[in-house]
């Protein structure tokens, strides 16, 4: 059963990464132009990590994908597939007096699937001492807990809360991302590393719930 989204009750609104254009309207978040996540690389790593916040925080996002990104219109020469990011935010419909009749039919099985699926609290991490606890439901027949406490997953982990070039990284960095990304919980696209769940700030009731 999808799990409700708790309110907020804190009237402060959190910062948000900036490298992703968008404005704040009330608690919703816009993001300005189509997010090119089929190109993979940094732009795709920001907007994870912008979507992913958003999550974190209980703000509604509305975006979209473009009709043409390689992620709808042809997956297998996408750089990722789009399952991994079920756990977000999904895009919203296409204007239908804007969009392209051929490309949004291709499109919509696909983005039907990640709306279907999509609810809050389906992964997300929690910080301990010294460790860190995942919770993977995005596949309901293969959900999975993590603990997470060598300390070079733990700080790579963390590190790549903010997109990072795997260049950037030691080969320890490297080893530990090969490691997550191996597990689903860091996506790696292009050179570059983002880090998938968010941390859960904001519980529904009961907790279990989640």
């Amino acid at each position: 059963m999808p799990i409700a989204k708790p309110s907020l009750a804190a009237p402060d609104l959190p910062d948000l990464p900036d490298t992703v254009p968008h404005r704040l309207d009330g608690r919703l978040v816009v993001l300005a132009a189509p997010v090119p996540l089929g190109a993979g690389g940094r732009p795709a790593a920001e907007a994870v990590r912008l979507l992913r916040e958003c999550q974190s925080h209980v703000l509604p996002v509305r975006w979209s994908l473009a009709p043409d990104d390689p992620a709808l219109r042809d997956p297998s020469a996408a750089d990722f597939a789009l399952h991994h990011l079920h756990h977000l935010p999904p895009p919203a419909p296409q204007d239908p007096g804007t969009a392209d009749p051929s490309g949004a039919a291709e499109a919509e099985p696909a983005l039907a699937e990640w709306r279907s699926t999509y609810a809050y609290g389906r992964f997300y991490y929690r910080q301990g001492p010294g460790f860190l606890q995942v919770r993977d439901r995005r596949d309901p027949d293969a959900s999975a807990r993590f603990a997470l406490d060598h300390p070079d997953l733990v700080a790579t982990f963390r590190a790549c809360l903010t997109p990072t070039a795997l260049d950037d990284l030691s080969s320890t960095g490297r080893e530990a991302v090969s490691v997550l990304a191996s597990e689903g919980l860091v996506l790696v696209t292009r050179g570059w590393a983002v880090t998938l769940p968010p941390r859960i700030r904001h519980w529904t009731v009961p907790d279990t719930g989640v």
